[in-house]
């Protein structure tokens, strides 16, 4: 009796080896003003590793006017896109908050200046920030602003380069998380010496943004770790 009971219990099942899970991409938004080659080279390394190995995915891009080559690129990738135009709204603040609330809809972990040429306000930083990542073609926190090459050509600078940081309320102050470095030629003038600065800054760009994604980061004071 006992031995034909035992006959009757059926085998324990096999395991199989074990599947992890996959991961999960981040979601990027990213913001342009003008030709969208910042885009593009994000757009570039994600059709070529993969959301997956990449970390990131670019869900939607923005824009601050229309008819701009970084909206066509989004546009060809079969991204959505969207435009808040300053002046469509009575003050900046709206306009922040407009920007806000289109940026919002897409749910994004990261949103990515890449070429973004306004400021954003309040509003903007209070719902995303610690989340916005920019890029600036100089040294920070050597020449901050609108003419970082130019300035650093005046001045003298026997090396410039370009900075990936953080956005704050500040103009180029945000907390810095990498920087590449471009010599500066004896025959550079400000555009010959921008084009060799965006080179390193597109590939700087996708270094960290893929970075952040898949690694995670924190930030403390103004250092920017990578986990």
């Amino acid at each position: 009796m006992h031995e034909r009971a035992a006959r009757t219990h059926p085998a324990p099942p096999r395991k199989g080896p074990a599947v992890a899970a996959k991961p999960v991409a981040k979601r990027l938004v990213v913001l342009v003003s003008g030709s969208g080659t910042n885009l593009q080279a994000l757009l570039d390394a994600i059709a070529t590793e993969g959301d997956a190995a990449y970390g990131a995915e670019i869900v939607a891009v923005g824009a601050d006017r229309e008819g701009i080559e970084g909206l066509a690129r989004a546009e060809r990738a079969g991204l959505p896109t969207f435009v808040c135009r300053v002046k469509d709204f009575a003050t900046r603040e709206e306009w922040d908050a407009a920007l806000a609330a289109a940026t919002g809809a897409y749910e994004p972990d990261l949103i990515v200046s890449a070429g973004f040429m306004k400021i954003v306000g309040k509003e903007f930083l209070a719902r995303f920030g610690g989340r916005v990542v920019n890029t600036h073609p100089a040294l920070l926190p050597s020449f901050p602003g609108a003419h970082g090459v130019r300035d650093a050509l005046a001045y003298g600078a026997r090396v410039t380069g370009c900075t990936v940081h953080f956005v704050d309320d500040g103009v180029d102050t945000g907390p810095i998380i990498a920087q590449g470095v471009v010599e500066i030629r004896d025959e550079d003038d400000e555009s010959a010496l921008h084009e060799r600065i965006k080179e390193v800054e597109r590939r700087l760009l996708v270094d960290v943004v893929g970075r952040l994604a898949r690694n995670g980061y924190r930030i403390e004071g103004r250092k920017v770790v990578i986990q």
